[in-house]
């Protein structure tokens, strides 16, 4: 089911339906941007073409179902990530 249809001016699936599977819009984002990037790195080494952007195939897996929060590896990966204080401030 494509739920990016433009009904009445807004576009689809809700951001309720979005968050009923990943509970707040950061972390929405967070999963949205991981499992894009999973599916465009799939496309590319299987030398397939994708007819929708990455960010839409992730956005209806969402709204489906098929992925939440709690299936994605949300750890970042990156070096030079600033650490954090018990306080929750960053430490410089």
């Amino acid at each position: 089911m494509d739920f990016n249809t433009k009904k009445t001016g807004m576009l689809y699936p809700a951001m309720g339906r979005l968050t009923s599977y990943v509970p707040n819009r950061y972390l929405l984002v967070n999963v949205v941007a991981r499992r894009a990037r999973q599916i465009a790195e799939e496309a590319e080494e299987a030398g397939e073409h994708l007819d929708e952007k990455p960010v839409t195939l992730a956005i209806d897996e969402v709204a489906e179902g098929r992925i939440n929060a709690s299936q994605m590896d949300l750890t970042i990966e990156e070096e030079n990530v600033p650490e954090e204080a018990e306080d929750g401030h960053l430490l410089r």
